[in-house]
């Protein structure tokens, strides 16, 4: 079975400090155990590498830190899916037809690469963003 993780669940593993930590190694735990395939979107390693390079986490993660944590966990044992440009444009274009802005188009371009992949699970800590863009996956759609 092919699950697929939203960036904000990668980080919250990585980072000890973050107040979601426990339940993202669990989850990690359990797709494990369970050898179900992880997915994570090309445009995902940029956003978690973002992320954990410039917030100002305690201790601090230099970005040959945030290049480690994705090579030697994301990159070594997750299927990164892409979108193409064609599915890239359909996505920011429905986004404009809704009216949605900011963090949901990131989302959404996460959605996009989920149903491509073919994705029975879609685990995030956004789960009500995930759902307004996706209502027909609700029940997909979980948070760790």
């Amino acid at each position: 079975m092919k699950v697929y993780l939203d960036t904000n669940i990668v980080v919250a593993r990585a980072v000890k400090t973050h107040q979601h930590h426990v339940k993202a190694i669990d989850l990690f735990q359990q797709i494990q155990s369970r050898r179900w395939t992880p997915v994570i979107s090309a445009h995902g390693l940029s956003e978690i590498f973002a992320v954990l390079s410039r917030t100002p986490y305690q201790p601090r993660i230099s970005p040959a830190a945030a290049w480690q944590i994705l090579e030697e966990n994301i990159i070594s044992s997750f299927e990164i899916e892409t979108l193409t440009s064609a599915e890239n444009i359909r996505t920011i274009k429905e986004c404009a037809a809704q009216g949605w802005s900011g963090g949901l188009v990131y989302d959404a371009l996460h959605m996009a690469t989920a149903r491509k992949a073919g994705c029975s699970r879609i685990y995030t800590l956004d789960v009500s963003h995930f759902r307004k863009l996706a209502p027909d996956l609700h029940d997909r759609i979980l948070a760790p």
